[in-house]
């Protein structure tokens, strides 16, 4: 499926005992790594039914999560090695409805500032067209990892 952010590296690295699969979640939700560099991140999805709300597009939590993940690992992407980071906030606004007609989606994302404690980062969900479909900004606290 894909590959996890190595933390103060910026490259992708298999999850441990896993091969090449990535967190569970990326099983579970379908995203996939796209592209990785210190300080900006691409996932991409292929919008299928199984992701959709009663009301037949993609649930906003499916699209809250692909932003979350690559916000996230670009904020990640930048930490020295012994620091990690998690979400403390995050705010995503809905364009444009997504269906599987849409096709595949991307979603990159860049941080905004990287400090001591906090980074902020920014995030967009786009077809293939480019045509923004959502975005997101969030906030992430950093510390350092415990052993």
């Amino acid at each position: 499926m894909g590959c996890r952010i190595r933390v103060g590296v910026g490259l992708p690295q298999s999850h441990p005992g896993r091969g090449k699969t990535s967190a569970p979640a990326a099983g579970l939700v379908g995203y996939k790594v796209s592209e990785v560099e210190v300080g900006r991140t691409v996932f991409e999805l292929e919008p299928r039914e199984y992701h959709y709300n009663p009301f037949a597009s993609v649930h906003g939590g499916i699209l809250s999560t692909l932003l979350d993940t690559a916000m996230t690992s670009a904020v990640m992407s930048t930490l020295p090695k012994g620091l990690v980071c998690a979400t403390v906030e995050i705010k995503v606004n809905f364009i444009r409805p997504v269906t599987e007609k849409t096709g595949l989606v991307r979603c990159e994302a860049r941080p905004i500032h990287v400090g001591k404690r906090l980074a902020t980062v920014e995030g967009r969900v786009t077809d293939q067209e480019e045509t923004i479909l959502a975005h997101g900004v969030s906030t992430c606290a950093i510390f350092k990892v415990r052993n």
